[in-house]
């Protein structure tokens, strides 16, 4: 009898809620305004253009339909597509109207917990305020040496792989240059060492559950947003016990740790060194500068640990493994590259000695532009809104508008890769990797709402990357000591070097993609 009924409240909550989907898809289809929005057709009711998100994909509809377009995402909900920097600047600086979905949110803080990446309104305001400072110029400045040493300590793991007749070594150099950013993520992040790239001890119990995490945002499994958006399909649909597992793990150890950094802060002068984000978070949430009401709980302060791995690891060693990648692509740029680092006359370099580099900053930017590893993000409207346009779209009627109403639940996609190569702000040119552009940089690029050097691969606004300081200086570095070290040519032919596009953008090899995300190069030490 008791199973009677609770199938009957099941079936009756599904069909509600599909009710309630078919009654907006039909809403929509006859009354909304986006339905004269120009933009991709709806190959599947179910999918919809979903499969078809690709950096390669957008950038057709991109040259298709104009700069702003809809297109269509699972159960054929519509979304806004705009590299439109008029909309994109409301869109990334009024985060009161414009958050991450709900559905979004609640995928991220089963995996991460309520960290900064989830927070919205007075709780990101009050989480961005006691974590600022741990990013901020000076703490950074006093991390590049440990950024430094890390570089070395790679350099040194690469020139002990076997090599052949001629010097050559092949080398997956994603598989170093991600144990290099988790070294550093946890020594300047928690005071914890994964020792990645000592090959005689066993990964950290630590290590093991980070990866597990960045396994589930990185699956195209579509399981964990069915169970956000119908939440009676978690009886049906229950989350990893891998994933459960890793969370106990870092729950655990990630307690430990700031009862830790908690115990050497009250001995106060005596740790003036600790320097690590985790020690700096907690001392300034300990000052007596902070209301109680503003104080951060435990829970809170153990859940930015997932997220600075997140955040911090895989996009920087990403990025890093990009910039090899255009070196490679392109010798004379490494090679003029080299020239200028060899000219410094030290393996330690200041962080203000590495700003001054101008060819370095010029490659840096030019990575950053063309292959951000962050391809995009999304945002949902609280309300209602008005959102204005740069450059008119005309619709399917042929009438021309320079504005859209946003109603409230409507969600938009913020095409960062897009707007980082739109040929209307770069020129024709722009999907080609050249330094050079950045000694003249375009008028229109001074519109790019970004926080950082006309580019929105940190984004901007109050949700603008907190780390990207600290990223930076770590590329930075790492191109510093490596370029200076080796020469770096691609192992395979550039044409089965693609991309896989989840949480960031990495190279696969065509044909051996069962091998997953990789980057075989062949590295030679410097000659003479």
């Amino acid at each position: 009898m008791l199973l009677r009924v609770i199938l009957s409240l099941a079936v009756a909550v599904v069909g509600a809620q599909v009710t309630r989907k078919l009654y907006k898809f039909v809403h929509w289809h006859f009354f909304s305004a986006f339905r004269h929005i120009p933009g991709p057709p709806n190959p599947s009711w179910i999918r919809g253009n979903f499969g078809s998100l690709t950096l390669a994909k957008t950038q057709e509809w991109q040259a298709q339909y104009g700069p702003t377009f809809k297109f269509h995402t699972l159960f054929s909900a519509t979304e806004l597509y705009t590299i439109d920097t008029a909309a994109l600047h409301r869109i990334v600086n009024l985060s009161e109207i414009y958050q991450k979905a709900p559905l979004v949110r609640t995928r991220l803080s089963s995996l991460l917990g309520q960290g900064l990446l989830i927070a919205e309104d007075e709780e990101h305001t009050k989480l961005r305020k006691i974590m600022s400072p741990a990013f901020g110029p000076s703490q950074v400045r006093g991390l590049t040496q440990l950024f430094i040493d890390k570089s070395l300590e790679l350099s040194e793991f690469w020139a002990g792989r076997p090599t052949e007749i001629d010097g050559w070594a092949r080398i997956d150099v994603m598989v170093g240059l991600k144990g290099m950013a988790l070294d550093v993520i946890g020594l300047a992040g928690f005071n914890y060492h994964f020792n990645s790239l000592d090959e005689t001890k066993s990964p950290t119990e630590l290590d093991g559950a980070f990866q597990q995490v960045f396994v589930q945002i990185t699956s195209k499994n579509i399981g964990p947003f069915i169970r956000a958006r119908f939440p009676i399909t978690r009886f049906f649909l229950p989350h990893s016990k891998k994933l459960t597992d890793a969370r106990k793990t870092m729950d655990r150890i990630g307690l430990q740790l700031l009862q830790d950094a908690k115990a050497q802060t009250l001995l106060g002068e005596k740790d003036y060194d600790r320097r690590d984000v985790l020690s700096l978070l907690v001392k300034s949430n300990m000052s007596e500068d902070i209301s109680e009401s503003q104080r951060l709980s435990d829970t809170v302060v153990i859940a930015q640990l997932p997220t600075f791995f997140v955040a911090g690891h895989e996009t920087t060693s990403t990025a890093t493994t990009w910039a090899l990648y255009a070196l490679a692509m392109h010798p004379e740029v490494q090679t003029t590259l080299r020239t200028e680092l060899l000219s410094m006359g030290t393996d330690a370099p200041s962080l203000d000695a590495l700003n001054g580099l101008p060819y370095l900053e010029r490659v840096v930017r030019e990575v950053m532009r063309l292959h951000s590893p962050v391809l995009f993000t999304n945002r949902m409207a609280m309300q209602d809104d008005i959102l204005p346009l740069g450059t008119p779209y005309t619709d399917t009627r042929g009438v021309q508008h320079n504005s859209i109403f946003i109603a409230k639940g409507q969600m938009i996609w913020v095409p960062i890769a897009g707007l980082n190569r739109d040929p209307r702000i770069w020129g024709p040119d722009a999907a080609e990797f050249k330094p050079d552009r950045w000694d003249n940089v375009p008028e229109a690029a001074n519109a790019i709402p970004g926080v950082w050097a006309h580019l929105f691969s940190f984004l901007g606004g109050p949700h603008n990357c907190i780390g990207w300081r600290f990223s930076l200086a770590e590329m930075k570095s790492l191109l510093y000591i490596l370029i200076r070290t080796f020469e770096f040519e691609l192992a395979v032919s550039p044409v089965k070097i693609t991309t896989v596009s989840t949480a960031v953008q990495r190279p696969v090899v065509i044909g051996e993609e069962d091998k997953g995300p990789q980057l075989p190069m062949r590295v030679r030490r410097v000659q003479g």
